[in-house]
């Protein structure tokens, strides 16, 4: 009896799935609100990136004149 439940529950679990996936591929709103989230999504990963670059400059600078206070 389990091995059947099991069936069920993939055959559902598949069913619902495909709705949902069919459902939101063919929704304008759900494209519009993935696009937006996707490029909202870059454009905090490239501020992060120029941030990060900036840090890794001011570390060095610092770094450097640590090591001429320090001669």
């Amino acid at each position: 009896m389990a091995g059947g439940g099991n069936f069920v529950h993939r055959v559902m679990s598949y069913l619902v799935n495909e709705l949902v996936v069919n459902g939101l591929a063919n929704s304008p709103r759900f494209q519009r609100f993935a696009v937006r989230t996707s490029k909202k999504i870059e454009e905090v990963s490239d501020i992060a990136a120029q941030k990060k670059r900036e840090f890794a400059e001011q570390v060095k600078d610092m770094s450097k004149n640590f090591e001429s206070y320090k001669n």
